[in-house]
């Protein structure tokens, strides 16, 4: 931890020391909340988000925050070890250009649903998840866009990796704007003050409930997302190298709220672009396509709430990387450390690596909540 700020109803510990000052405020409306617990805590690859900064952690009792959630949720990252030392450039061409075809980026969809065992099972009172659920069948198993990405890497262990970044794709959306909205309609009934992007459900009421369960749906939506997309991933693998072996699967959401115990009071831990990282417990924090990203296992810090960096986090926005930066530039530098990247035009600059604060500055200032594993360099990179 570098600083704790004390002017706030609640402490804010933070374990970055530059934060900007739209992120910092919206940590301060955060531990202004009646309902915070204990501590605000941000991580060092924090950055302005929307009503809550990305990067933060917050304790709640009795209530649910869909902001502090985010928009996206379940996002989270899921990677897995083969059991190849080296992969020539040829071979790694052909594995990408497999996954190009079995795998729609950005705003594509597969063409045909997919098959239902990929879908999470359907239960009573998901109103919105039932209302997206065919259109979702089509979803499952796609990338999406902005900064997720599929990463094939070397790593430390001398073994191949690949580490896949999604979410719940537009049924996480719907299901997030709809309930956020509702909690500002039902906070401006309820409440004569409160801040209206961090609108919330009281635990005793039945919207609570609705969102927590439409909420967990898409949770187990985005991690049959991800697993989908491996499994195309190691098919490709496969078609390259027939006597692949795979292990070490590990799955990590970072946009989520759950139930846990911290310091002896039962509260809804909401993850805004952070990463669990319980005692012992694996996870992963990337950099970007041109840095190093990392197998980690988590320290289980009580300050944190046993939580720790999602990634390395933005330095600029996508606005000013896309004016900053030189396309050529940015392409050399990928190139000369041989990667297989995803700048192709300048409308890819806001996924460069210099929109990103520096990777191995991250870790160091997460010492305390996590102990590197194994260093995972790219190799070749899909984004979305």
């Amino acid at each position: 931890m570098i600083e704790v700020i004390t002017t706030e109803r609640i402490p804010i510990k933070l374990w970055l020391n530059d934060i900007e000052s739209g992120a910092l405020e919206q940590a301060k409306n955060v531990a202004n909340l009646p309902f915070a617990f204990s501590h605000i805590a941000i991580m060092p690859d924090s950055h302005q988000g929307y009503g809550m900064p990305i990067g933060g952690v917050l304790a709640a009792t009795d209530a649910i925050v869909p902001n502090a959630v985010g928009v996206d949720i379940g996002c989270g990252m899921c990677s897995l070890r083969t059991n190849i030392p080296v992969i020539d450039e040829d071979k790694l061409k052909r594995i990408m250009s497999s996954i190009r075809k079995s795998i729609p980026v950005g705003f594509r969809h597969h063409k045909e649903p997919q098959d239902l065992i990929w879908m999470p099972e359907l239960h009573q009172n998901l109103p919105i998840v039932e209302q997206e659920y065919e259109s979702a069948t089509q979803q499952v198993g796609t990338l999406g866009g902005g900064n997720h990405f599929i990463e094939i890497q070397k790593g430390s262990d001398g073994f191949i990796w690949m580490m896949i970044h999604s979410g719940s794709r537009n049924i996480g959306f719907t299901v997030a704007g709809h309930y956020h909205d509702l909690a500002k309609k039902l906070n401006k009934q309820w409440f004569s003050e409160f801040i209206k992007d961090l609108a919330y459900f009281p635990s005793d009421t039945e919207e609570y409930h609705i969102y927590k369960a439409e909420m967990d749906y898409c949770i187990e939506f985005a991690l049959s997302n991800r697993k989908l997309m491996m499994e195309r991933v190691k098919e490709a693998f496969a078609d390259a190298f027939p006597d692949v072996e795979f292990s070490h699967f590990i799955n990590k959401p970072h946009n989520f709220a759950s139930e846990e115990i911290h310091f002896g009071q039962t509260c809804i831990i909401h993850r805004k672009g952070a990463t669990r990282a319980r005692k012992d417990e694996f996870g992963m924090i990337p950099g970007s396509q041109g840095t190093s990203s990392f197998i980690v296992k988590g320290k289980g810090n009580p300050e944190s709430f046993e939580s720790c960096s999602h990634g390395a986090g933005r330095v600029m926005s996508r606005n000013q990387a896309r004016k900053i930066l030189d396309l050529k530039e940015v392409q050399k530098k990928l190139e000369n450390k041989g990667i297989i990247h995803a700048v192709r035009n300048r409308s890819d600059l806001d996924e460069a690596p210099d929109s990103y604060k520096d990777i191995n500055r991250v870790m160091e200032l997460q010492k305390d909540l996590v102990d590197i594993e194994i260093e995972l360099k790219p190799l070749a990179v899909v984004k979305g």
